[in-house]
C-alpha cells in the first residue's frame, strides 16, 4: 500500500511544483492536499481537502498520513503584521505538526528559513525558528527541516518587488557568496520540490536540516 503523504500549502510555489513532482512520479493515489480554497490544478488520484483552518487537525487525523510536508509560508506584507504573520508561519506549523504526530505520522518535511532560530533578534528568523522549535518538540521518527536560500520561481498573483530585485542581482551575487555564505545563494524552487520528493519516505531516524549544497545534492 502506497503512503499517504499529505501536503499543507501546496497553493505556494514550492507547494504546487511539489504537487506536481509527485504527480509525476505517479506518486497521486496516496497523495493528499489540505488547503483553505480550492485548488485549480490537475492533481490526478489525488484528494483535495478544503477546510477552515481551524477544521484542519480533524481533517488530518481522518486522513491519518504517514508523511506531511509543510509548505506554509507568507510574508509581512501579505500577512499585514507580525502577529498574522506568526499566526501562519508559527502557529499554523505547529497545530499542524500537533496534528500529524496524533494522526500517526512518522515523518515531517518543512520549509522553513536559512538562519532561522528561536532566540535570534530578527523577528522572521526568530518566528522561523519557534516553528522549528514546535515540530521538534513532537518528537517525529523523522523531521526534515529545509532551508533554502533565495528561491527562484514564478509566483501565481504574488507581487514581491524586493524578492524579484533580488532574484534579478542573483547571477551575479552567487559568486560572491563562497564557503559558508554558499547558503545565501539563490536556488531554483523545482529543486527544492525535487529534494523533498526524494526525501520523502526515508526510514534514517532523527532531525536533519538541509541547506542549499544538501538540497542540490538530492536533485
Amino acid at each position: 500500500m502506497a503512503e499517504k503523504i499529505l501536503i499543507v500549502g501546496a497553493s505556494g510555489l514550492i507547494g504546487g511544483l511539489l504537487t506536481r513532482q509527485l504527480v509525476d512520479h505517479g506518486r497521486d493515489k496516496g497523495l493528499h492536499l489540505l488547503l483553505r480554497r480550492p485548488y485549480r490544478e490537475d492533481v490526478g488520484k489525488a484528494k483535495i481537502h478544503v477546510q477552515l483552518q481551524e477544521n484542519w487537525p480533524a481533517t488530518i487525523a481522518k486522513i491519518k498520513p504517514d508523511i506531511v510536508i509543510s509548505c506554509l509560508g507568507s510574508t509581512m506584507k501579505k500577512a499585514g503584521s507580525k502577529a498574522e504573520f506568526a499566526a501562519v508561519d508559527r502557529d499554523l506549523v505547529g497545530t499542524v505538526a500537533a496534528a500529524a504526530k496524533a494522526a500517526g505520522a512518522k515523518q515531517i518535511i518543512a520549509i522553513s528559513s536559512t538562519m532561522a532560530d528561536s532566540s535570534a533578534s530578527s523577528f522572521y528568523l526568530k518566528t522561523k525558528g519557534e516553528a522549528e522549535d514546535l515540530m521538534r518538540a513532537q518528537n517525529f521518527d523523522r523531521l526534515d527541516i529545509i532551508r533554502p536560500g533565495l528561491l527562484r520561481g514564478e509566483r501565481a498573483n504574488d507581487n514581491r518587488l524586493g524578492e524579484s530585485l533580488a532574484i534579478a542581482a542573483s547571477p551575479v551575487m552567487d559568486l560572491l557568496l563562497h564557503g559558508k555564505l554558499r547558503r545565501f545563494r539563490s536556488i531554483l524552487a523545482s529543486d527544492v520540490a525535487a529534494a523533498i520528493v526524494a526525501l520523502t519516505g526515508q526510514k534514517a531516524p532523527g532531525d536533519f536540516v538541509h541547506e542549499n549544497d544538501a538540497i542540490w545534492a538530492m536533485v
